[in-house]
């Protein structure tokens, strides 16, 4: 069932907080939003996530490029690649972006993930792309995350940090999650040796059995 704007809202404010208090985020870096309508609804900018309230989210028209907003306090300064994937993706419902520790040092080092665990298989390939480097905020910056997200539902941005998008606002966190938890293991790896690499045959027998497993369903998080 649908969710309406206020529990959007709630939902964006807790799950804020939850990023931060589960160390996948640090301060007020990171910015969540959820589609909700023909609006963005998306946490603002500079804002402490503990001090933060539903009243607080800003709203932006999804069709509009011009920056435009209501709410209290202005949007994430990173509103753009949320506005341009919400857009440009109507398969997405819920975006999560944080500095998460394991994935910045990966995109840091611009190291894509390849498919060193079938979980890999979530995101839509054989691999997590690393979006080219641009300024935060930029237009540059958002080409960049929807080339590199082109066929996927997430990736690592250029010495910033990660983007996990989902149907809905609970798939996209918990895919943040799955991200961080494998550009952990993938970094503990090449510290051994480095990682054995799954075929497109075995990735693709991960994927048949998401079939049964839960993941076809959206609303559902596993």
């Amino acid at each position: 069932m649908a969710q309406s704007e206020r529990e959007l809202r709630e939902a964006i404010v807790d799950k804020a907080r939850w990023m931060n208090t589960s160390g996948l985020n640090q301060g007020t870096s990171g910015n969540i939003s959820a589609r909700c309508g023909d609006r963005m609804l998306i946490t603002p900018s500079a804002t402490a996530y503990e001090a933060m309230t539903p009243d607080m989210i800003a709203a932006m028209p999804i069709e509009s490029d011009d920056g435009s907003w209501e709410g209290p306090l202005k949007p994430s300064t990173e509103w753009r690649f949320h506005l341009d994937i919400t857009r440009g993706r109507p398969d997405v419902g819920g975006i999560v972006h944080t500095h998460s520790t394991f994935a910045t040092v990966l995109a840091i080092a611009n190291k894509p993930i390849p498919a060193c665990h079938y979980m890999i298989a979530a995101f839509g390939g054989m691999d997590i792309r690393v979006a080219d480097y641009a300024t935060y905020g930029t237009k540059e910056l958002s080409e960049a995350a929807l080339r590199a997200l082109e066929d996927r539902t997430g990736c690592l941005l250029a010495n910033h940090g990660m983007i996990a998008t989902g149907a809905t606002l609970d798939k996209a966190m918990w895919l943040a999650v799955e991200l961080e938890t494998i550009a952990r293991q993938y970094y503990h790896s090449l510290l051994i040796g480095g990682p054995n690499i799954l075929s497109e045959a075995q990735i693709a027998d991960t994927v048949k059995s998401f079939g049964t497993y839960g993941l076809q369903d959206p609303d559902k998080v596993v």
